[in-house]
C-alpha cells in the first residue's frame, strides 16, 4: 500500500537495517528509483530484480571483462599509466564534469 509514516506503513530505517540488506544495496535501488517530483513505488520484488538483473549480472559482467581483458593482454598485471598531454587534458575534463555532477547530485537534480 501507500507508504505512511504516521500509520507504520512502509519500510523505514531501523526495518531497513534489520533486514540484513547492506546499506550499499538499499543506496543502489534508491538511487535507482528515485524520482524527481512524483512520488515512487517500492516492492520488494523489484527491489530483488534491479539488485540481480542490474547491479549483480551488469556490474559483475563488466568487473570480469576488465579482469579477463587485462589477464589477456597484460599478464593479470595493469600496466604503469604514463599520461601524455591529452590524457592529462581529458582527465582534467572528466574532473570538470564529475564536479558538476556532484552539485546537480548535491541539488536532486
Amino acid at each position: 500500500g501507500k507508504f505512511s509514516k504516521s500509520r507504520g506503513v512502509g519500510v523505514f530505517g531501523d526495518m531497513a537495517k534489520d533486514t540484513g540488506i547492506p546499506a550499499d544495496i538499499w543506496r543502489f535501488y534508491l538511487l535507482y528509483l528515485r524520482p524527481e517530483g512524483q512520488d515512487s513505488a517500492f516492492s520488494w520484488s523489484d527491489l530483488m530484480l534491479k539488485n540481480n538483473s542490474e547491479l549483480l549480472n551488469n556490474l559483475g559482467n563488466f568487473i570480469n571483462r576488465a579482469g579477463m581483458f587485462v589477464c589477456k593482454f597484460f599478464g593479470g598485471t595493469v600496466p604503469t599509466m604514463v599520461l601524455t598531454p591529452d590524457d592529462k587534458r581529458l582527465l582534467a575534463r572528466v574532473a570538470l564534469e564529475l564536479r558538476q555532477y556532484h552539485q546537480l547530485l548535491e541539488k536532486v537534480r
